[in-house]
């Protein structure tokens, strides 16, 4: 659904404006303007009833948040088996390519926001675990002299298979993280992974603390975006990466026709049968049209501070993901 053109002019004057400011902040010092994450806090705590968008549907900011809320406290349970039913199993791929993207190394320090069922983590997890196998036997292969005792022994001594590499996943809503502890304990996963109860828009973590910052289709169900990605760039370390994984603005008209029929005609349909719920799954296909199409919520991640942005559409840009850096 098209925003009206003064709201689009509004929006790129606010972006414009908070990068002239953040321009003309003095070293050593933390902005209170609204462009910084102090400035993000302070919002945060005084945030005033203003109206906003759920779904197709005006309601205050307030409101948006219990809404949302109750929408993933809802669909928790049947929210995997939706996943594959609605994109008939392509966000499995989707989510491949965001960690072939990222690329983490042994060591790497990943927070992932919104990541209640585990989907992102685990795949990091065994990324890191292959990535740091794979170190191991060429550091063995290298070393001709060892004797077979000495190689065995290497082996049992081993006390991080993730060499050193840990996930926290951070989300707001209690029953998300409920499936994700589950779905990790039934699967054997253990080592190196956390889960922290927090909101996207005011993170329970210092400054300066992860290396890589994801978030894969939950940035558009927050309702101060642009703090959300203050926060992101509060959080990671110099040099660390931001990655979000999102609905996106399809580019070719006859895809996207063929798109819309299946979003509002289907997917209600398969979110009553499977889960009990239509509107939390109109909902869901309302908010796709609702989030920023590529290049503005590219301007959003600038505006936030990052540097380097950049995105790659996937399937005709049903998804995209979006990276940069804080350098």
């Amino acid at each position: 659904m098209a925003a009206p053109r003064s709201c689009a002019l509004w929006s790129y004057c606010g972006r414009r404006w908070s990068r002239l400011m953040r321009c003309c902040e003095l070293p050593g010092l933390r902005s209170s303007w609204p462009g910084g994450p102090l400035g993000a806090r302070q919002l945060s705590q005084e945030k005033q009833a203003t109206e906003t968008h759920f779904g197709f549907e005006t309601v205050s900011e307030e409101e948006k948040g219990g809404k949302v809320y109750h929408v993933f406290e809802s669909v928790a349970k049947k929210y995997d088996v939706m996943n594959d039913m609605m994109s008939l199993g392509i966000h499995r791929i989707w989510k491949d390519l965001l960690l072939c993207k990222m690329r983490p190394f042994p060591g790497t320090q990943l927070l992932d926001v919104a990541g209640g069922t585990g989907d992102i983590a685990f795949r990091f997890l065994n990324y890191v675990q292959a990535q740091h196998k794979g170190k191991q036997k060429r550091q063995l292969r290298a070393q001709q002299n060892l004797s077979w005792e000495e190689i065995a022994k290497k082996y049992q001594n081993e006390e991080d298979p993730l060499g050193g590499s840990r996930v926290v996943v951070c989300d707001i809503n209690k029953e998300m993280l409920k499936i994700g502890k589950q779905k990790a304990h039934a699967r054997g996963y253990k080592a190196g992974l956390a889960w922290v109860l927090g909101d996207a828009e005011e993170l329970p973590f210092d400054d300066d603390k992860f290396d890589v910052y994801t978030i894969a289709f939950g940035i558009r169900n927050v309702t101060h975006i642009d703090q959300a990605l203050q926060e992101a760039h509060r959080v990671l370390k110099p040099g660390g990466r931001f990655l979000c994984l999102e609905f996106s603005q399809v580019n070719n008209p006859l895809i996207s026709s063929l798109y819309d029929l299946y979003s509002f005609q289907v997917i209600p349909v398969l979110g009553e049968v499977i889960a009990g719920d239509w509107k939390s799954y109109q909902y869901l296909v309302e908010s796709i049209r609702q989030f920023p199409p590529q290049e503005e919520f590219k301007e959003m991640i600038e505006d936030a501070g990052f540097e380097k942005v950049t995105y790659e559409s996937l399937t005709s840009g049903i998804v995209a993901i979006h990276s940069g850096f804080k350098l």
